[in-house]
């Protein structure tokens, strides 16, 4: 894992069109804003590991269960 260091209004570059920047600092939250282009998907973490149990789940579906 890279760690970085950045202050506020401070970013980083992910390849060549994808930049996180750090918008602002409250204690233990940081709120940072992502510039990519339309067609990357962006998810929080625990969003994404969701959908992720959903495929899942749905590839797993008995196609007797399903209707005709």
């Amino acid at each position: 894992m890279l760690v970085l260091t950045r202050k506020v209004n401070q970013s980083i570059v992910i390849g060549n069109e994808i930049e996180v920047v750090v918008l602002e600092v409250r204690g233990e939250q940081v709120r940072i804003g992502i510039r990519a282009p339309r067609d990357v998907v962006v998810h929080r973490k625990e969003i994404f590991e969701q959908i992720q149990e959903e495929n899942v789940s749905a590839s797993e579906t008995d196609m007797g269960d399903v209707p005709e």
